[in-house]
């Protein structure tokens, strides 16, 4: 694939004709990839729970946990049913109520979201552009007296290089830190996987996720009471499931079987499926290296990425929304929502929120595109997508 866009550089013949590109079949901003022995594997395996009437906590969610927590490099796992669900299960676990906590302004609403559902108030804080994530220094600054903790996040799958640094400021501060991994499944720094820096993760099996199943979430601790909590919290705040008594005033945040067993299947070909978008977004970094147009968002030094997203800053005075309007309808090229476009405090229902400038958020959040990628991209598809990209912006 680099080969072929730099060789349409030199020649300055991007511009392919707009109805070959028409003809052909859109690309899509990402995919879900089940390959047919997938749909077999899974659907036997449903059939024998729907035989068999244990639908939710049986074996399948216990192989789930065990099986993502050896992946993930810590001894403790606990399926729920979304990453929204994983996070507030975690805060509560962490008596947040009435306490502060640090989060990122570029972020999902659920992580801010889950702050409030558990009682506590969000702080937000600014971006670091070279990681979308958080600095150790913003972390820092904006401690106040009733702060309990912070959440990180792995912004499109990327683990910032100073990550071991926000792990020392926390516990300079004697606060906990907490990944929101909803991105970053199997994505690394120095050999230690997203989810095992902080005193607990948070991931989401979303199906625009790496690895889905379907709807679900799962929380990866190495703290013994935190997981014991957490299990409590996931089912009506119950001491067991064989015992009617309620302890914590939990939910219904539990796994059913039939999203476990997807669940297992996707892990087992997360490794597969990293590789292919890995492929992919190494050519994109070769092949848009030499436009000198768009900046791909680095991954660290001693990191890897899962490439959920594939994360571009773009040139000043490009205009985002005319870009992918002229990608989609001239090229059959559809690119794949920000990461995020607004920032949280400027979403209505977090503008009380916003009690100091975040302007790195803000920037960031205007700036930048994410490519398609997935893990059946074929080079072909990512051929055309730099091709397009080449056209558009001359």
């Amino acid at each position: 694939m680099a080969e072929r866009a730099h060789g349409v550089a030199r020649a300055g013949s991007a511009h392919a004709p707009h109805d070959r590109s028409i003809r052909r079949a859109p690309i899509p901003a990402a995919k879900i990839d089940f390959s047919a022995d997938d749909r077999r594997w899974i659907a036997d395996r449903i059939s024998e729970l729907l035989e068999q009437g244990q639908l939710t906590l049986g074996p399948y969610g216990t192989q789930f946990e065990q099986e993502f927590a050896r992946y993930c490099g810590v001894p403790h796992a606990i399926a729920v049913s979304s990453g929204t669900a994983a996070l507030e299960i975690i805060l509560r676990s962490l008596d947040v109520a009435g306490r502060d906590v640090l989060v990122p302004a570029n972020t999902f609403f659920a992580t801010a979201a889950s702050v409030i559902h558990a009682g506590a108030r969000p702080v937000l804080m600014d971006t670091d552009p070279e990681s979308f994530g958080t600095a150790p220094e913003e972390l820092e600054r904006r401690l106040t007296p009733r702060t309990a903790g912070a959440i990180v996040v792995h912004i499109g799958g990327i683990v910032s290089g100073r990550m071991p640094q926000l792990v020392e400021a926390a516990a300079r501060r004697g606060i906990w830190l907490v990944e929101d991994a909803a991105h970053a499944h199997g994505s690394s720094l120095a050999g230690t996987r997203a989810g095992a820096f902080g005193i607990a993760g948070a991931f989401s099996f979303y199906p625009t996720k790496v690895m889905t199943s379907g709807e679900g979430g799962m929380i990866v601790t190495s703290d013994e009471r935190l997981a014991g909590e957490a299990r409590r919290y996931r089912d009506q705040g119950k001491e067991s499931f064989e015992r009617n008594t309620h302890t914590r005033l939990g939910y219904n945040w539990r796994l059913s079987e039939p999203h476990a067993v997807i669940g297992v299947r996707h892990l087992h070909r997360l490794p597969a499926m990293i590789a292919q978008r890995q492929r992919i977004a190494a050519a994109y970094d070769a092949a848009l290296g030499c436009t000198g147009r768009l900046r791909p968002l680095a991954v660290p030094s001693g990191g890897t990425s899962n490439y959920y997203k594939y994360v571009a800053m773009l040139p000043d005075g490009i205009d985002r929304s005319d870009l992918k309007r002229r990608l989609r309808e001239e090229h059959g090229v559809v690119l794949a929502g920000e990461v995020y476009e607004q920032p949280l405090h400027r979403q209505p229902v977090f503008e009380q929120y916003a009690h100091h400038p975040l302007p790195a958020s803000e920037g960031v959040c205007a700036r930048h595109v994410c490519l398609p990628v997935f893990a059946s991209m074929t080079d072909e598809q990512g051929n055309r997508v730099v091709e397009a990209l080449q056209a558009v912006l001359g």
